[in-house]
């Protein structure tokens, strides 16, 4: 009855980018809605065929909006983007760092949109074919059973707390599955995140390693090309060379050295931001490790979901069945006064006799 939030919906698009409302008295102002960059995501849910843009920033969801084929993303600049959310009565527009960003969130919304359309498409054709075997169906009314003993209606205070009861264990189990859905939907977005900042990371390792093995190669050969230069400085100290050459040869030792130590420095770069790759990778790390906890806290609240579901199932039972005892004890009550009132009479034309 409940399916599991992972298998319902899914992410399918991430990106980042600055998120702002319009602002509600002007309607022309932008109001930022986060700090800083946050990740905006289109999320598919399988069950009900809907599409939706999600981005959440800390605890709090700061676009929660359902895709309808009447929207519409506008490029208003190179970097920037805007869509109108009639149900949240908003606007939203997003800030990206660079045009090709802002190009592909451009065609996503487009295939998300198109896609929308065509379930909408789907959903109405079923509507319609639903519609008319009603229609062609017969139709039943039941009018509910009136209990009442020759006076006043008798109220059933223990259905009614029946339903009260009812009510308030459904409410409980909303709150459950909501509460669980909206601290699993932050770890997959934070999951995302990681696992997009891992990809880059890695290909910037990958390329940083390649260009370690250049420079190194580089540095061997500048290395070959200043002991060079030194056996010739002092080849021709020894032999009295001018100073003209020697001034020559001594500025491109300098400038050499002056090189080698900028290598020096870019490969020291390039360790750090190796140790940082692997910092990231343990902050991945922990992330599927809480994802995990979640998925077992989801399943506990699945497993006392459906262990509350039977005994609603067992109190609607008891109660269809004391309902019933009710009314006919009602209707032999009903009997029995009519043949006391038949006795009534009898007895009053015995005494008027």
């Amino acid at each position: 009855m409940f399916p599991h939030h992972r298998e319902r919906e899914q992410p399918i698009f991430s990106a980042r980018a600055h998120v702002f409302q319009i602002d509600p008295t002007t309607k022309r102002n932008w109001i930022p809605a986060s700090k800083h960059a946050v990740t905006v995501s289109f999320f598919y849910d399988a069950t009900r065929n809907v599409y939706r843009i999600i981005s959440v920033g800390g605890t709090k969801a700061i676009i929660n909006c359902t895709v309808t084929p009447s929207m519409t993303f506008t490029k208003t600049s190179q970097k920037f983007g805007q869509w109108a959310d009639s149900r949240a009565n908003t606007v939203y527009g997003l800030g990206f760092a660079t045009e090709q960003q802002l190009h592909q969130f451009a065609e996503k919304f487009k295939e998300v949109k198109d896609a929308a359309r065509l379930a909408r498409e789907k959903s109405q054709d079923k509507e319609l074919a639903n519609t008319a075997l009603t229609i062609a169906a017969p139709q039943f009314s039941q009018s509910p059973p009136v209990m009442c003993v020759n006076g006043p209606e008798d109220k059933l205070f223990r259905s009614q707390s029946a339903d009260i009861t009812l009510s308030s264990e459904k409410e409980r189990i909303k709150k459950m599955l909501s509460e669980g859905s909206i601290c699993e939907m932050n770890l997959e977005a934070e999951l995302f995140t990681l696992q997009d900042s891992n990809s880059k990371l890695v290909a910037a390792l990958h390329e940083a390693n390649a260009n370690v093995e250049q420079w190194k190669k580089q540095l061997t050969a500048y290395q070959e090309e200043t002991e060079r230069l030194r056996d010739q400085v002092a080849d021709l100290e020894a032999h009295g060379p001018s100073d003209l050459l020697k001034d020559e040869l001594t500025q491109s030792l300098e400038e050499l050295e002056a090189l080698l130590k900028a290598k020096d420095e870019e490969i020291h770069i390039l360790q750090s931001k190796k140790a940082d790759y692997h910092e990231m990778e343990h902050q991945r790390d922990e992330a599927i490790h809480r994802l995990r906890e979640m998925e077992m806290r989801n399943s506990d609240l699945e497993r006392r979901i459906q262990n509350t579901e039977q005994n609603l199932s067992n109190s609607l039972e008891d109660r269809d069945r004391l309902d019933t005892e009710i009314q006919r004890a009602i209707e032999i009550l009903d009997i029995k006064i009519f043949d006391l009132n038949d006795l009534r009479q009898s007895l009053v034309k015995l005494i008027d006799k």
